[in-house]
């Protein structure tokens, strides 16, 4: 099956699995769900990940979800940009998400980087997701 959107793919994923209360979840690897894991993991969002080869050529990343007291550290994860519609922001007008308490995920030219790195970094680009 041929999946059109893979980074909201994933989120829904993660969105899925926390409803459930389940420890972790599996996604079909990419470089770009790295790279968006690696920042959820830097702010703090989710315990970690690991990918691992489930056959030549054929890799998975299992994402360890991350609970506190109970209740899941993402309260809210949506996605923005779309493949129908691309939403991009430059620096002055970068999101923030819930008054500055949650993170908008963006893909700029230097990297996928939260909105807090790109204001430090002064670069703009697609908003991929905004989680709180």
């Amino acid at each position: 099956m041929a999946i059109n959107d893979p980074v909201g793919d994933m989120l829904t994923r993660i969105r899925n699995a926390q409803n459930r209360k389940l420890a972790s979840v599996v996604t079909p690897a990419s470089n770009l769900r790295a790279n968006v894991l690696e920042v959820l993991q830097k702010e703090g969002y989710i315990r970690g990940f690991e990918r691992h080869e489930v056959s030549p050529g054929l890799a998975e990343i299992k994402i360890e979800l991350k609970y506190h007291e109970g209740e899941p550290v993402i309260r809210t994860i949506k996605r923005v940009s779309k493949p129908g519609r691309r939403v991009y922001s430059k620096i002055k007008d970068l999101p923030r998400p819930f008054n500055g308490l949650g993170i908008a995920v963006l893909s700029t030219p230097r990297g996928v980087m939260s909105d807090n790195e790109a204001r430090e970094a002064n670069v703009g680009g697609e908003v991929l997701c905004q989680v709180f």
